[in-house]
């Protein structure tokens, strides 16, 4: 039976804000040799095998005609993190998604630096940043402003993800969703694009939208979605031609009651016959693989994993691949796939407040099945396949940071590079190593 299980794993927290509010100004396996160990030779004493007491600290003689032990083995240290041995990765087509809100963003801009990345993603909740009609943030954008500051400044390319209409802007304040007047949102994405012409390289308009969670008050519908994602586009191309657009990716589920969910292969081809090809750059995916190693498909005779194993939608190498089908026979074939959200999680390592081991709460013990290396080496090999495959662009690995914003009652802090200590997991390293 399938279920839904990443109801909250792709979700920046809603923090609660007080925010102070203005006019808006212009202006992202298998362990190697394990340490040797041998016998130790240890010489008795004279007189000890007579009961007799040794003197400590004496220097006792060989006996007669011996030789002296050999020195035990220097033990092979064990590897913190996997070797990348492929071919070398692009840095432009990496990137890696953070929980901005009152980070230090210079300290985010030293990790950005430290695993050589090309792109970084922000989601934008728009009713936090716009909580009232025409009024905008100071605290939420000032943090934006300083982090793309940042990246412009070390070559990095920002996308903002922007999805979460207002409550003053939406029939109902259940869950998220689009607003009822989709001219609003035109509206935010042209101020957006204002205020940061020739700073934001990429727009990915909406999340996941094939969600109840995500599109409430309104029935799930792609076509609608679509029109939705024309307003958006005419605002930022009002204000900034030159940035590109990404279409909202759906989720992968393995569900399709039409209520809940729609599965994620129908629903982005409803979006591609709807007319999503024609105003988009790429087209925004989530190749999540739960426990899943990257190069498995749902087809193989077996499965290396316990759960979610029975449907593509749980395999990063089917959902990539069906994707590109779709785009292929709705003769969109020149659109790239971006993966806007990848990545493996896994409770391995991480630590309570209280110092005891964390485990993945409910709906997410399939991240049981994965340790800290195979979420690593599954990490490299996802960005291997990756550029091997000219038809994928920019891949944004959830994610750096969010163990900064969540506890360990929440799946999203088993994908983090970083623990709760902020010490560096081996995914983190192995990418930060890559080059070497």
């Amino acid at each position: 039976m399938l279920i839904l299980v990443l109801a909250a794993c792709r979700r920046e927290p809603d923090t609660a804000l007080t925010p102070t509010v203005a006019a808006l100004p212009t202006s992202p396996a298998t362990t190697a040799a394990s340490s040797a160990s041998s016998g130790i030779f240890i010489p008795v004493a004279p007189g000890e095998a007579a009961g007799q007491t040794p003197v400590a600290g004496a220097a006792y003689p060989a006996p007669v005609g011996a030789t002296a032990p050999p020195a035990p083995p220097t033990p092979t240290p064990e590897p913190e993190f996997p070797t990348y041995t492929g071919p070398p990765l692009d840095r432009d087509q990496i990137g890696i998604q953070v929980y901005l809100h009152r980070q230090d963003v210079r300290e985010l801009l030293r990790h950005f630096e430290a695993l050589n990345v090309g792109w970084v993603k922000v989601q934008v909740s728009w009713k936090l940043h716009e909580p009232q009609p025409g009024e905008y943030s100071e605290e939420l954008f000032g943090e934006l402003d300083r982090l793309i500051a940042g990246a412009n400044g070390q070559g990095i390319k920002v996308l903002l993800s922007v999805s979460k209409a207002p409550e003053w802007s939406r029939p109902t304040t259940e869950m998220d969703g689009p607003p009822g007047d989709y001219a609003l949102f035109e509206g935010f994405m042209r101020a957006l694009a204002t205020r940061y012409t020739g700073q934001v390289a990429a727009y990915e308009l909406w999340n996941e939208a094939n969600l109840q969670r995500e599109w409430n008050g309104t029935p799930l519908n792609a076509a609608d979605f679509v029109e939705l994602m024309r307003r958006g586009v005419a605002g930022v191309r009002a204000a900034d031609p030159a940035a590109l657009i990404i279409s909202g990716a759906p989720a992968t589920t393995g569900i399709n009651d039409g209520v809940n969910a729609i599965d994620d292969r129908v629903y982005f081809g409803a979006m591609l016959a709807a007319g999503a090809a024609e105003f988009i750059d790429g087209a925004g995916v989530h190749p999540y693989g739960w426990a899943n190693p990257p190069d498995a498909r749902a087809a193989d005779p077996t499965q290396v994993s316990s759960s979610h194993n029975n449907h593509p939608s749980f395999f990063f190498a089917d959902t990539l691949a069906d994707y590109r089908a779709l785009l292929v026979n709705a003769g969109a074939d020149s659109v790239p796939l971006w993966p806007t959200e990848f990545g493996w999680g896994t409770f391995a390592g991480l630590l309570t407040d209280e110092g005891q081991p964390a485990t993945p709460p409910a709906g997410s013990e399939f991240m049981a099945d994965n340790n800290e290396w195979e979420q690593a080496v599954y990490t490299l090999r996802a960005f291997e396949l990756g550029q091997e495959w000219d038809w994928v662009g920019p891949m944004f690995l959830w994610n750096l940071n969010f163990t900064r914003a969540l506890g360990p009652e929440f799946q999203e802090v088993g994908y983090s590079l970083l623990r709760f200590d902020d010490s560096r997991r081996p995914a983190y390293r192995a990418l930060e190593h890559r080059d070497e």
